[in-house]
């Protein structure tokens, strides 16, 4: 059967409709980018929304279509290394797993991401994640799916046996993500000394595991 003129608009329009999307999503990623490369150069707060644009090849208006201020570059970089871990943990818990030995190597991906960075711009990427937070506490902004690095794995664990029933794993997914921010922060202002971020952290969280998985199991 023929083709109508109708269903080849229709084909046309959705091929001009998905170009456009992936466009617009190599464009984002040549924002941040740029303005990564600009600021392990020349530092974060003296580097200008116009020093990105320049550095992209792409207007001031197509910037703001996409980022309201140079903040939200700097978040989707969080973003970008929360992901990172996040797909470690999945990759992870696709087959048999220790728990804490997922959580130490999603901070390992995490650390070897941070380590390619200068800490004074990792400090002032989890500042802006905490104003990212008071917003969506506010009602202000939608949260994240993809800010949540251990909702996954602490879901399985439970339907696997490896958390107590009872334990509220969003709960406990929150506290963990609040020991990787203070920890990132510590790690950048040099509060670990010679120690690794992921073995500090890892431990942390470990501890904070178990307390929420006894409580559960003896009430």
């Amino acid at each position: 059967m023929p083709r109508t003129s109708g269903s080849i608009s229709a084909d046309g329009g959705q091929r001009r409709a998905s170009y456009q999307r992936v466009r617009s999503r190599e464009t984002k990623r040549s924002l941040v980018a740029a303005a990564m490369a600009l600021w392990r150069t020349n530092g974060y707060a003296q580097t200008t929304v116009a020093d990105i644009c320049r550095a992209a090849g792409v207007s001031r208006a197509l910037f703001y279509f996409h980022f309201p201020a140079k903040e939200d570059v700097l978040f989707e970089v969080g973003l970008a290394s929360t992901r990172a871990a996040r797909s470690t943990v999945q990759q992870q818990i696709r087959g048999e797993y220790d728990l804490e030995d997922v959580i130490l190597r999603a901070l390992r991906s995490l650390e070897r991401s941070m380590a390619r960075n200068p800490r004074d711009l990792i400090v002032e990427t989890i500042l802006e994640g905490y104003r990212h937070e008071q917003r969506i506490l506010t009602g202000d902004e939608d949260a994240h799916a993809d800010a949540d690095m251990f909702g996954d794995l602490f879901a399985k664990a439970q339907a696997d046996g490896k958390l107590a029933s009872d334990v509220d794993v969003a709960h406990l997914s929150r506290l963990a993500q609040m020991h990787v921010s203070e920890g990132v922060r510590h790690w950048a202002m040099g509060g670990f000394g010679g120690r690794s971020f992921a073995d500090v952290v890892s431990a942390d969280i470990g501890a904070l595991i178990s307390g929420f998985d006894t409580r559960s199991r003896n009430t």
